[in-house]
């Protein structure tokens, strides 16, 4: 892609969900399971994960930095617990960090905790009252995950030229419009928005709320100006984008998003993606 030729980068980049290995491979999407021995690796904690994560977002980040205008946005969504490496990723690419914002959901979400019962069953170095005596110690705790209820999104800023006005002036970019709202009150770092109802086609796991991605969008950029999704998933930034006036561009690996996005876009006049 050209230097300096996109407005805002709104994206959501995989982090240890269906089918990323340790080596942040991708697979093809699996389903979500219950069961802790089913799930993908990256529902199990390993501090190296966030390592390779920040080794895996340095260089998408130093090409969103080339491609971006002057004073342009990255809006990166990210697990609470792997936005760290993400923030360091992306300063160490060159950008500015910033503000995080928090997206708010109160759908119900998998409570991921389990209890340490069956381990205490089943294991042979306890005797029949051992087992008893350490259930009754352990009082039915769980592992340490809470019900999860929002999501972190990294604003992380190209360097200006000059001032906010000359850069404004120059490049359109690095002031938001500030009369755009989400809740009827003025724009603020926690933004509450329900996730939405899947097509039954759509087998992505985590695809973002089009009204928060349109109210991100509306805020960070103007009229016809243009948005990039590097990891566009089943295509709600590309979605959001045409329903803000704005053009965008998509860009998906995976075979089997690629079609969800392709049907979800079949209607509209934004920028297929690639």
């Amino acid at each position: 892609m050209q230097a300096e030729s996109v407005h805002l980068v709104l994206t959501d980049p995989p982090y240890f969900l269906d089918g990323l290995d340790a080596h942040w491979k991708k697979g093809r999407p699996k389903k979500a399971t219950g069961t802790i021995g089913g799930l993908p690796i990256g529902m199990k904690f390993d501090r190296r994960q966030s390592q390779s994560l920040q080794r895996f977002i340095e260089p998408v980040a130093a090409e969103l930095l080339r491609i971006l205008k002057p004073g342009g946005f990255a809006l990166i969504f990210s697990a609470p617990r792997l936005y760290h490496r993400m923030a360091v990723a992306v300063e160490n690419a060159g950008f500015e960090i910033r503000d995080q914002y928090v997206w708010h959901y109160t759908r119900k979400a998998q409570f991921k905790a389990f209890s340490m019962d069956h381990f205490v069953r089943k294991n042979p170095k306890y005797s029949a009252s051992e087992k008893q005596a350490v259930l009754t110690e352990l009082a039915g705790r769980k592992t340490p995950q809470l019900r999860p209820q929002f999501e972190s999104i990294l604003c992380a800023q190209k360097p200006r030229h000059g001032t906010f006005v000359e850069n404004w002036l120059e490049h359109g970019t690095g002031l938001i419009d500030a009369a755009q709202t989400l809740s009827g009150q003025a724009p603020a770092t926690v933004m509450a928005a329900e996730k939405d109802p899947k097509d039954k086609y759509n087998c992505h796991l985590t695809p973002k709320p089009l009204r928060l991605c349109e109210h991100l969008i509306r805020l960070f950029t103007r009229p016809q100006q243009w948005v990039l999704d590097p990891f566009l998933g089943s295509g709600t930034t590309c979605l959001a984008a045409q329903q803000a006036d704005r053009h965008s561009i998509g860009i998906e690996i995976n075979p089997d998003y690629l079609q969800i996005a392709e049907k979800r876009l079949a209607a509209e006049t934004c920028q297929l993606p690639i």
